[in-house]
């Protein structure tokens, strides 16, 4: 055998060697639920965590524990264990009043420092539980002049005609073709974003989905549905399909927190965006494809501020869906809620707070949310509920973060239109 040959063996031997080690890494997670099927208490009834460190799904011991409690109510709890192969952390609490709890646990090691997963990602387990989320209001009212605010608005919005251009790009799907669309709008920027349709779609045979996007400065985002043209836009009326340095330059960064801008609605950098909500619904109702009757928003974070926005300033959107709504509840730091990542409350941003826009909703709404989200305070999503007065739904999953959504929860909150709660176990 030459060198060469046996340097070949020996790379062999290492890569499998390699690979098998990767095959047995195990996973760390933290899994938690509460003592009741619905995590509902009543002022003053005990909360009982049970959160257990899990190896590959099983129970496991001997890693340090550290846990935080926090809530609506300002209080706040810590402690520190090492966790067990026999059976959860319990962690019991209550508040008096309504409102939300939050409990996180993390694993450490012997320095306090957090443990890492396999994908580098920290072992926590961040949820909650809620008092009475029914009883919850909003921090401050809908300002007295919305409805005369919004129609000035939208007059400023028919003001300028809805000149278009269509350039056909290429399909990730032959059974679907897609439009880089820029529509003309108000506010000074143009709408942006991809058009998709089935291909050779008859006319007046599909459904319209305006898909909204997150925080963040970026391209907008094809998306296809059977039955269903979907428009995707980006939130601030620029370029598609570009490299991030482009997107980097753009000097949009922290937009819509500057607070001398969120004093009056009319300077809110979310005036430009939601006058763009709303001209790409005029727009999706123009194509020859849609049916006349399925008018559908949906978006997560800020694409769910902006979906509630559009469902309700456009009556004729049929049906909504968000998934971790931003800007809900934006006052609601100021009566002592834990607050979420969001700018500080300005009287201009009451026309763009997702609570106020809910009264205004007439279609269907189905919302997902997070008892471990304070990106999106579970409160703010919980008032957001209240104020809609159309059919909706609100699914509060435990374990769930603004980013991460467990595999297999070990409970579902189902707040439906009667307020009567329900529950998944798995």
């Amino acid at each position: 055998m030459n060198i060469a040959s046996a340097n070949q063996i020996l790379l062999g031997v290492l890569a499998l060697s390699i690979a098998a080690t990767a095959g047995w890494a195990v996973e760390l997670t933290l899994s938690g639920k509460t003592d009741k099927e619905v995590a509902l208490y009543q002022p003053g009834e005990p909360m009982v965590f049970q959160v257990q460190l899990l190896e590959d799904g099983k129970p496991v011991g001997d890693r340090r524990l550290r846990w935080t409690r926090t809530g609506d109510d300002g209080k706040t709890e810590k402690g520190e264990t090492v966790a067990s192969a026999t059976g959860p952390l319990v962690i019991t609490t209550s508040t008096d009043q309504p409102g939300f709890v939050r409990i996180q646990v993390e694993a450490v090691d012997d320095a306090g420092k957090p443990l890492l997963g396999s994908k580098q990602i920290p072992i926590r387990f961040d949820g909650g539980a809620g008092v009475q989320p029914e009883k919850l209001v909003q921090g401050a009212p809908e300002p007295a002049d919305f409805d005369t605010f919004w129609k000035t608005q939208v007059e400023r919005l028919k003001e300028v005609p809805m000149k278009f251009t269509m350039t056909e790009v290429s399909s990730a799907d032959p059974a679907y073709v897609t439009y880089d669309v820029k529509i003309d709008c108000a506010g000074g920027k143009p709408v942006s974003g991809y058009l998709t349709k089935p291909r050779d779609a008859a006319p007046k045979s599909l459904r319209a989905n305006g898909v909204y996007m997150g925080y963040g400065v970026s391209s907008a985002k094809p998306y296809t549905a059977p039955g269903t043209m979907m428009l995707c836009i980006n939130a601030h009326g620029i370029e598609n399909g570009k490299e991030a340095e482009y997107y980097k330059g753009l000097g949009l960064e922290k937009y819509g927190f500057k607070n001398e801008e969120n004093a009056r609605p009319e300077t809110a950098y979310f005036n430009g965006m939601i006058l763009r909500v709303l001209r790409s619904l005029e727009f999706l109702k123009a194509q020859p494809e849609w049916n006349g009757r399925d008018l559908i928003v949906s978006g997560g974070s800020q694409g769910g501020f902006q979906a509630l926005s559009g469902a309700a300033l456009d009556k004729d959107v049929t049906k909504c869906m968000v998934n971790v709504p931003w800007m809900c509840d934006l006052a609601g730091v100021n009566v002592g809620r834990l607050r979420g990542w969001r700018p500080d409350y300005a009287e201009g941003l009451g026309y763009y707070d997702s609570v106020n826009m809910a009264r205004h909703i007439a279609c269907p709404v189905t919302i997902t949310a997070g008892l471990g989200d304070y990106v999106c305070p579970p409160s703010g999503v919980a008032v957001l509920y209240n104020n809609l007065k159309s059919a909706k739904q609100l699914d509060l999953v435990q374990g769930m973060t603004h980013q991460y959504s467990p595999p297999k929860p070990q409970q579902k909150i189902a707040l439906k239109a009667d307020l009567t709660p329900s529950t998944t176990q798995n």
